[in-house]
Protein backbone atom coordinates (compact mmCIF):
# COMPACT_ATOMS: atom_id res chain seq x y z
CA UNK A 1 0.00 0.00 0.00
CA UNK A 2 1.18 3.52 -0.78
CA UNK A 3 0.32 7.08 0.19
CA UNK A 4 1.84 9.88 -1.85
CA UNK A 5 1.75 13.64 -2.24
CA UNK A 6 4.06 16.30 -3.66
CA UNK A 7 6.46 15.98 -0.70
CA UNK A 8 6.52 12.36 0.45
CA UNK A 9 6.02 8.79 -0.68
CA UNK A 10 4.96 6.50 2.18
CA UNK A 11 4.56 2.72 1.96
CA UNK A 12 3.25 0.09 4.35
CA UNK A 13 2.46 -3.63 4.30
CA UNK A 14 -0.18 -5.90 5.81
CA UNK A 15 2.40 -7.96 7.69
CA UNK A 16 2.49 -6.26 11.07
CA UNK A 17 0.70 -3.28 9.52
CA UNK A 18 4.25 -1.99 9.34
CA UNK A 19 5.37 1.27 7.80
CA UNK A 20 8.18 0.28 5.41
CA UNK A 21 9.17 3.45 3.55
CA UNK A 22 9.24 7.22 3.94
CA UNK A 23 10.81 8.87 0.89
CA UNK A 24 11.50 12.60 0.80
CA UNK A 25 10.91 13.73 -2.78
CA UNK A 26 12.58 17.08 -2.17
CA UNK A 27 15.93 15.69 -0.99
CA UNK A 28 15.85 12.13 -2.31
CA UNK A 29 16.41 10.78 1.20
CA UNK A 30 15.09 7.37 2.25
CA UNK A 31 14.15 8.35 5.79
CA UNK A 32 12.90 5.03 7.17
CA UNK A 33 15.42 2.27 7.90
CA UNK A 34 15.63 -0.36 5.14
CA UNK A 35 15.47 -3.39 7.49
CA UNK A 36 18.95 -4.63 6.58
CA UNK A 37 19.33 -7.64 8.93
CA UNK A 38 23.03 -6.83 9.38
CA UNK A 39 21.82 -4.35 12.01
CA UNK A 40 18.06 -4.80 12.46
CA UNK A 41 15.53 -6.65 10.32
CA UNK A 42 12.56 -4.32 10.87
CA UNK A 43 11.43 -0.87 9.75
CA UNK A 44 8.76 0.38 12.16
CA UNK A 45 7.02 -2.41 14.07
CA UNK A 46 3.94 -1.89 16.23
CA UNK A 47 4.48 -3.26 19.74
CA UNK A 48 1.38 -5.01 21.11
CA UNK A 49 0.10 -6.37 23.48
CA UNK A 50 3.33 -5.74 25.36
CA UNK A 51 6.08 -3.20 24.90
CA UNK A 52 9.50 -4.68 25.60
CA UNK A 53 9.89 -7.75 27.78
CA UNK A 54 7.80 -8.99 30.65
CA UNK A 55 9.56 -10.27 33.76
CA UNK A 56 10.96 -13.74 32.97
CA UNK A 57 8.99 -13.62 29.68
CA UNK A 58 5.65 -14.42 31.29
CA UNK A 59 2.54 -12.44 32.18
CA UNK A 60 0.09 -13.20 34.99
CA UNK A 61 -3.57 -12.82 34.06
CA UNK A 62 -6.36 -13.78 36.46
CA UNK A 63 -4.31 -16.40 38.22
CA UNK A 64 -2.91 -17.97 35.05
CA UNK A 65 0.59 -17.53 33.62
CA UNK A 66 1.11 -17.00 29.89
CA UNK A 67 4.35 -16.93 27.86
CA UNK A 68 5.26 -13.67 26.14
CA UNK A 69 7.70 -12.61 23.45
CA UNK A 70 9.56 -9.32 23.39
CA UNK A 71 7.35 -6.54 22.00
CA UNK A 72 4.37 -8.86 21.57
CA UNK A 73 2.94 -10.71 18.59
CA UNK A 74 1.21 -8.02 16.51
CA UNK A 75 4.38 -7.22 14.54
CA UNK A 76 4.61 -10.85 13.37
CA UNK A 77 0.98 -11.27 12.27
CA UNK A 78 -0.79 -10.33 9.05
CA UNK A 79 -3.32 -7.54 9.40
CA UNK A 80 -6.17 -6.99 6.96
CA UNK A 81 -6.29 -3.76 4.99
CA UNK A 82 -9.85 -2.51 5.48
CA UNK A 83 -9.47 0.90 3.86
CA UNK A 84 -7.06 2.28 1.26
CA UNK A 85 -7.84 5.87 0.31
CA UNK A 86 -5.87 8.69 -1.27
CA UNK A 87 -4.57 10.04 2.03
CA UNK A 88 -5.27 7.23 4.50
CA UNK A 89 -4.75 3.47 4.91
CA UNK A 90 -6.32 1.44 7.73
CA UNK A 91 -5.51 -2.07 8.94
CA UNK A 92 -7.19 -4.51 11.33
CA UNK A 93 -5.90 -7.36 13.48
CA UNK A 94 -8.53 -9.33 15.41
CA UNK A 95 -7.84 -11.86 18.14
CA UNK A 96 -7.76 -15.56 17.27
CA UNK A 97 -7.77 -18.75 19.31
CA UNK A 98 -4.06 -19.13 18.64
CA UNK A 99 -3.37 -15.67 20.03
CA UNK A 100 -5.42 -16.48 23.12
CA UNK A 101 -2.90 -19.14 24.04
CA UNK A 102 -0.51 -16.32 24.96
CA UNK A 103 -2.95 -13.40 25.46
CA UNK A 104 -6.42 -14.57 26.56
CA UNK A 105 -8.43 -11.52 25.51
CA UNK A 106 -10.74 -10.70 22.63
CA UNK A 107 -9.61 -7.52 20.88
CA UNK A 108 -9.66 -5.62 17.61
CA UNK A 109 -6.52 -3.59 16.85
CA UNK A 110 -6.86 -0.93 14.16
CA UNK A 111 -3.81 0.91 12.81
CA UNK A 112 -4.27 3.91 10.53
CA UNK A 113 -1.68 5.87 8.56
CA UNK A 114 -2.66 9.32 7.32
CA UNK A 115 -0.50 11.52 5.10
CA UNK A 116 -0.86 15.32 5.18
CA UNK A 117 1.86 17.50 3.65
CA UNK A 118 5.11 16.57 5.43
CA UNK A 119 3.39 14.72 8.28
CA UNK A 120 2.41 11.09 8.79
CA UNK A 121 -0.13 10.47 11.52
CA UNK A 122 -0.03 7.01 13.08
CA UNK A 123 -3.22 6.14 14.94
CA UNK A 124 -4.00 3.12 17.09
CA UNK A 125 -7.48 2.00 18.11
CA UNK A 126 -8.11 -1.00 20.36
CA UNK A 127 -11.71 -2.13 20.67
CA UNK A 128 -12.95 -4.52 23.33
CA UNK A 129 -15.78 -6.74 22.00
CA UNK A 130 -15.79 -8.93 25.12
CA UNK A 131 -17.57 -8.61 28.45
CA UNK A 132 -14.42 -8.28 30.55
CA UNK A 133 -11.78 -5.57 30.92
CA UNK A 134 -8.73 -6.06 28.71
CA UNK A 135 -5.22 -4.90 29.60
CA UNK A 136 -2.24 -4.10 27.37
CA UNK A 137 0.64 -1.82 26.50
CA UNK A 138 1.26 -0.55 22.97
CA UNK A 139 4.09 1.34 21.32
CA UNK A 140 5.74 2.52 18.14
CA UNK A 141 9.28 1.64 17.07
CA UNK A 142 10.17 3.53 13.85
CA UNK A 143 13.84 3.54 12.87
CA UNK A 144 15.08 6.61 11.01
CA UNK A 145 17.89 6.16 8.50
CA UNK A 146 20.59 8.82 8.23
CA UNK A 147 20.25 10.99 5.15
CA UNK A 148 23.50 10.27 3.31
CA UNK A 149 25.69 7.23 2.71
CA UNK A 150 28.52 6.83 5.23
CA UNK A 151 27.00 9.23 7.75
CA UNK A 152 27.38 8.16 11.37
CA UNK A 153 25.68 9.02 14.64
CA UNK A 154 28.17 11.78 15.37
CA UNK A 155 26.85 13.65 12.31
CA UNK A 156 23.54 14.19 14.12
CA UNK A 157 21.98 15.55 17.30
CA UNK A 158 18.77 14.90 19.20
CA UNK A 159 16.68 18.01 19.79
CA UNK A 160 14.09 18.31 22.54
CA UNK A 161 12.36 21.71 22.16
CA UNK A 162 12.12 23.68 25.38
CA UNK A 163 13.99 21.12 27.50
CA UNK A 164 17.06 21.81 29.67
CA UNK A 165 17.53 18.22 30.79
CA UNK A 166 15.79 14.84 30.79
CA UNK A 167 15.84 11.91 33.18
CA UNK A 168 16.11 8.36 31.90
CA UNK A 169 16.51 4.81 33.15
CA UNK A 170 18.04 1.73 31.56
CA UNK A 171 17.30 -1.94 31.12
CA UNK A 172 19.20 -4.28 33.41
CA UNK A 173 20.56 -6.52 30.65
CA UNK A 174 21.35 -9.35 33.04
CA UNK A 175 17.86 -9.37 34.54
CA UNK A 176 15.85 -8.37 31.46
CA UNK A 177 13.77 -5.64 33.09
CA UNK A 178 13.87 -1.88 33.62
CA UNK A 179 15.62 -0.57 36.72
CA UNK A 180 13.69 2.52 37.87
CA UNK A 181 15.84 2.91 40.98
CA UNK A 182 18.83 4.11 38.96
CA UNK A 183 17.98 7.40 37.27
CA UNK A 184 20.39 9.15 34.91
CA UNK A 185 20.31 12.78 33.80
CA UNK A 186 20.73 13.84 30.19
CA UNK A 187 22.01 17.40 30.15
CA UNK A 188 20.93 19.41 27.11
CA UNK A 189 22.43 22.54 25.58
CA UNK A 190 19.69 24.70 24.11
CA UNK A 191 17.63 21.51 23.87
CA UNK A 192 20.29 19.52 22.00
CA UNK A 193 22.08 16.26 22.86
CA UNK A 194 24.86 15.01 20.54
CA UNK A 195 24.29 11.55 19.10
CA UNK A 196 27.10 9.13 19.90
CA UNK A 197 27.71 5.40 19.89
CA UNK A 198 28.33 5.56 23.64
CA UNK A 199 24.77 6.75 24.23
CA UNK A 200 23.45 3.27 23.43
CA UNK A 201 26.14 1.12 25.04
CA UNK A 202 23.55 -0.19 27.50
CA UNK A 203 20.69 -0.62 25.03
CA UNK A 204 17.66 1.70 24.97
CA UNK A 205 17.22 4.90 26.95
CA UNK A 206 13.82 4.88 28.70
CA UNK A 207 12.12 8.18 29.51
CA UNK A 208 9.16 7.91 31.89
CA UNK A 209 6.66 10.42 33.30
CA UNK A 210 5.62 11.96 29.98
CA UNK A 211 8.82 13.93 29.55
CA UNK A 212 8.95 13.78 25.75
CA UNK A 213 6.17 15.29 23.67
CA UNK A 214 8.37 16.38 20.76
CA UNK A 215 11.79 15.21 19.59
CA UNK A 216 13.86 15.69 16.45
CA UNK A 217 16.85 14.09 14.81
CA UNK A 218 18.79 17.11 13.55
CA UNK A 219 21.96 17.66 11.58
CA UNK A 220 25.01 18.98 13.43
CA UNK A 221 24.18 22.53 12.29
CA UNK A 222 20.72 22.25 13.86
CA UNK A 223 18.82 21.73 10.61
CA UNK A 224 15.87 19.43 11.39
CA UNK A 225 15.90 16.08 9.58
CA UNK A 226 12.96 14.11 10.96
CA UNK A 227 10.91 14.55 14.11
CA UNK A 228 8.03 13.26 16.15
CA UNK A 229 5.17 14.78 18.12
CA UNK A 230 3.63 12.47 20.70
CA UNK A 231 1.64 14.39 23.26
CA UNK A 232 0.29 12.44 26.20
CA UNK A 233 2.61 9.44 25.94
CA UNK A 234 3.84 8.46 29.41
CA UNK A 235 6.91 6.59 28.19
CA UNK A 236 9.41 7.00 25.39
CA UNK A 237 12.38 4.97 24.16
CA UNK A 238 15.42 5.95 22.11
CA UNK A 239 17.50 3.09 20.74
CA UNK A 240 20.06 2.09 18.17
CA UNK A 241 22.56 -0.67 17.39
CA UNK A 242 26.34 -0.29 17.45
CA UNK A 243 27.58 1.30 14.22
CA UNK A 244 24.07 1.25 12.70
CA UNK A 245 23.13 4.27 10.54
CA UNK A 246 19.76 4.76 12.22
CA UNK A 247 18.09 5.84 15.44
CA UNK A 248 14.71 4.68 16.74
CA UNK A 249 12.29 7.16 18.30
CA UNK A 250 9.71 5.12 20.22
CA UNK A 251 6.50 6.55 21.70
CA UNK A 252 5.06 4.09 24.21
CA UNK A 253 1.82 3.73 26.11
CA UNK A 254 3.38 1.64 28.86
CA UNK A 255 6.70 -0.16 28.72
CA UNK A 256 8.67 -3.26 29.75
CA UNK A 257 8.29 -4.70 33.23
CA UNK A 258 10.42 -3.44 36.07
CA UNK A 259 12.98 -5.87 37.45
CA UNK A 260 11.15 -8.31 39.75
CA UNK A 261 7.55 -7.44 38.78
CA UNK A 262 5.39 -10.53 39.31
CA UNK A 263 1.94 -9.02 39.82
CA UNK A 264 -1.21 -9.47 37.76
CA UNK A 265 -1.27 -7.60 34.46
CA UNK A 266 -3.90 -5.27 35.94
CA UNK A 267 -1.38 -4.18 38.61
CA UNK A 268 1.44 -3.35 36.21
CA UNK A 269 2.54 0.32 36.39
CA UNK A 270 1.47 2.18 33.25
CA UNK A 271 -0.90 -0.52 32.05
CA UNK A 272 -3.76 0.48 29.72
CA UNK A 273 -7.27 -0.95 30.00
CA UNK A 274 -10.47 -0.94 27.96
CA UNK A 275 -13.87 -1.68 29.44
CA UNK A 276 -16.35 -3.99 27.75
CA UNK A 277 -17.54 -2.40 24.50
CA UNK A 278 -15.03 0.42 24.84
CA UNK A 279 -12.30 1.78 22.58
CA UNK A 280 -8.78 3.01 23.32
CA UNK A 281 -7.36 5.61 20.91
CA UNK A 282 -3.92 7.18 20.63
CA UNK A 283 -1.87 8.74 17.86
CA UNK A 284 1.48 10.37 17.12
CA UNK A 285 2.98 12.21 14.17
CA UNK A 286 6.17 11.68 12.19
CA UNK A 287 7.30 14.99 10.66
CA UNK A 288 9.83 15.28 7.85
CA UNK A 289 11.99 18.40 8.13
Amino acid sequence: MKLENELLCVEMVEHGAELTRIYNKKTGAEILWNADPKFWKRHSPVLFPNVGKTWHNVVNIKGEQYPTSQHGFARDNDFKCIHAGKNEVKFLLASTEEMKEVYPYDFELYITYRLEKNKIEVKWEIKNPSEEIIYFTIGGHPAFHFEKVNEIKEDYQLYFPGKKYLNYILVDLAEGGADPKKVYEMQLKDGYCPLTEELFERDALIFDEGQIEEVWISHKDGTPYVGMKCEGFPDFGIWSVKDAPFVCLEPWMGRCDDVGFEGDISEKPGINSVESGGTFEKSYQIIVG
